[in-house]
């Protein structure tokens, strides 16, 4: 359970489970939204509408926070803190990989070809902080 970094989480990261991600209101209050997401060379891709209340916070102020955790044992989980960055990549292939992953062939592709009408951002995020945790080498904690 201690110093476990992401390969040590095993498949989980290549789950199709939604992720967390925590931004900033103007005042501080965070808003916490699902996202999917993709971990990749040692961060997230996620792709947000560019319009949603997300990307607008991340332009403003790019500190955020990112989580994806099981909530059945082994309880495996991971958690970022740092700054988003827009990047440049091919938005439609990368939503499109993700629906995918998410919705499977049958209805993926047509979700792609729905969301690639909408004007999205791809946000890379790397960790600033990291924290990475799995039960499963504590029986006497998920008992």
């Amino acid at each position: 359970m201690r110093n476990l970094n992401p390969e040590g989480l095993g498949d989980f990261l290549d789950q199709a489970k939604c992720a967390i991600l925590a931004t900033h209101f103007r005042d501080g209050r965070v808003l916490l939204s699902p996202v999917w997401h993709e971990w990749r060379d040692g961060g997230f891709t996620v792709v947000l509408t560019a319009a949603g209340a997300p990307a607008r916070h991340i332009t403003r102020e790019p500190r955020m926070s990112i989580i994806v955790a099981e909530d059945v044992p082994p309880y495996r989980g991971i958690e970022v803190r740092g700054k988003a960055k827009r990047v440049p990549g091919d938005v439609h292939q990368i939503v499109h990989r993700m629906a995918l992953r998410y919705l499977g062939a049958e209805h993926g592709p047509a979700f792609a070809a729905t969301a690639s009408q909408i004007e999205s951002v791809v946000l890379r995020i790397e960790p600033g902080e990291l924290r990475v945790w799995d039960l499963a080498d504590e029986p006497d904690l998920i008992a």
